[in-house]
């Protein structure tokens, strides 16, 4: 009979640390990543449920991607308040802010963070230097849910995608090529730790950069959204919410290859995700 229960006890413990959702990310909030373009009402619907809002709690808007900050903010606020949403406020700072108590708490107890388009370096460069990066880790490890869109999307990574080539200073999204040391990544918030995410992605052919990314960086998957389409991020799992697919990139090597003329190659397995389906992170 104790063999039995030493050998179920065992049982149970491979299983615990087997599954996607048993890395350091189980105990957190939810993440809900928007690949740009069109947000649909059942796009937003899902995203307010996943959060809690129809319980209580509030929206924060950081617009500080965007170039027109106060149009960002507007429609944003407009969409939220469509789906009846009505506790939303907004927050705009930079790397010169000096954020004091009331903000990083405000920041910290958010039910929602919700991080708009436009540049994502350009909010990085707001948030970094300063405490607010750290504050949107505390509000996610607290339990809450952090969102974006488009450029809000693509600091979830640790590793962040800036859309910028090393090799091509004529900006060209798409990337004409798949060569080393060409794609620029810097560090995003690290709300995702096993994956780059991009965006836009099927819409604006964006496959050339993230695969010369995962072969650059083999350990990590990437992760291509489409845009009106999400993955709810929850427990190590992903989950594709909305209209269209989600391409995820392996190395299944864990290496890549090199030409002498500075070519890339190796070798991934392809997923296309449809909406309802899941996997892991």
């Amino acid at each position: 009979m104790i063999k039995l229960i030493i050998l179920w006890v065992a049982l149970l413990l491979f299983a615990c640390t087997s599954q996607p959702g048993s890395n350091k990310e189980k105990h957190f909030g939810k993440l809900f990543i928007i690949g740009g373009g069109e947000r649909t009402t059942a796009v937003l619907n899902r995203m307010a449920d996943e959060a809690g809002l129809r319980q209580g709690g509030n929206v924060l808007i950081l617009p500080m991607a965007s170039s027109e900050r106060d149009s960002a903010i507007y429609y944003a606020e407009k969409q939220f308040r469509e789906i009846g949403i009505n506790a939303v406020s907004s927050m705009i700072f930079d790397s010169a802010s000096v954020l004091t108590p009331g903000m990083l708490d405000s920041i910290a107890n958010a039910r929602l963070i919700y991080i708009t388009g436009g540049d994502q370096s350009r909010f990085m460069k707001a948030v970094r230097d300063n405490a607010g990066a750290e504050a949107i880790r505390t509000s996610y490890m607290n339990g809450n849910m952090i969102a974006g869109t488009s450029a809000g999307a693509a600091v979830m990574s640790e590793l962040m995608i800036t859309g910028n080539e090393m090799k091509n200073k004529n900006y060209n999204e798409t990337f004409r090529r798949i060569i080393a040391d060409n794609i620029e990544l810097k560090p995003g918030l690290g709300l995702v730790t096993s994956a780059i995410i991009d965006q836009h992605f099927i819409w604006r052919s964006r496959h050339n950069r993230l695969i010369t990314a995962i072969l650059e960086h083999p350990e990590l998957i990437g992760v291509g959204i489409d845009e009106a389409t999400a993955i709810l991020v929850s427990s190590g799992w992903a989950e594709v919410v909305g209209n269209a697919q989600v391409v995820v990139y392996r190395n299944k090597r864990k290496s890549a290859k090199l030409s002498p003329s500075g070519y890339l190659g190796g070798s991934l397995t392809v997923d296309i995700y449809l909406p309802g389906e899941r996997f892991g992170l």
